[in-house]
């Protein structure tokens, strides 16, 4: 069973208003974030420190990013209702259900089986209904393609070529870039005549994108 405590949905407020502190000012980011109880992502022994702005761990060497990076990385994807979302990482599926909380049609990959199977059974029965692969994130989903947007909730050394295609005509991809303990969190957009520009936006610390299915467990 579900439970958001009135002293959940307090100390989520108090969280989101931290959060907006630090500079992510996007209303709906904001009011998604808000809405998207943290706490039922975690384990249970982490539940007093669900709505604290740090990283947890979720299993299988992956983590539940900060909430002030979640918030930032939503921010970027400048996200409209309907929108076509590529997640690379599914992860916990926070990050899923704050996209689809901010009204996107979420397409997420992940790799980890456990991962992929837990945030499948929890996301259905929060009421949300993204599209979850269990997948090479590398590979992306040309079955679905174009996207309006792709992110990526972990550390890309080199863009895979494969997924720039099947980023829409004008749309953005979000990423932490680099290949070493921190990353920069850049920002791509395809141009009207096919080129494309970037920029960064801080320093972050992810774990790193691995090609391939981890196997079933």
């Amino acid at each position: 069973m579900l439970e958001d405590s009135y002293r959940h949905k307090g100390l989520r407020k108090k969280l989101v208003d931290e959060i907006k502190g630090m500079g992510i000012t996007d209303r709906r980011v904001l009011d998604a974030m808000n809405a998207v109880p943290r706490h039922y992502f975690l384990s249970s022994a982490f539940l007093e420190f669900a709505y604290n702005n740090k990283a947890f761990q979720i299993g299988d060497d992956q983590t539940i990013s900060h909430p002030y990076t979640v918030g930032l990385q939503s921010s970027l994807l400048q996200i409209e209702p309907g929108m076509k979302v590529l997640e690379i990482g599914t992860g916990s599926g926070f990050q899923c259900a704050v996209l689809c909380e901010m009204g996107a049609k979420v397409y997420s990959i992940e790799r980890q089986p456990a991962l992929h199977r837990n945030a499948k059974a929890l996301l259905e029965k929060m009421g949300y209904k993204p599209f979850l692969s269990y997948g090479d994130g590398f590979k992306g989903l040309p079955a679905f393609a174009p996207f309006d947007r792709i992110l990526f909730t972990c550390a890309v050394p080199k863009l895979p070529d494969e997924l720039l295609m099947q980023l829409k005509p004008g749309g953005i991809l979000v990423m932490p870039f680099g290949d070493g303990e921190v990353q920069k969190m850049m920002v791509v957009q395809e141009q009207d005549d096919g080129t494309f520009t970037s920029s960064y936006h801080g320093d972050f610390s992810f774990v790193p994108m691995l090609e391939k299915r981890a196997t079933k467990k």
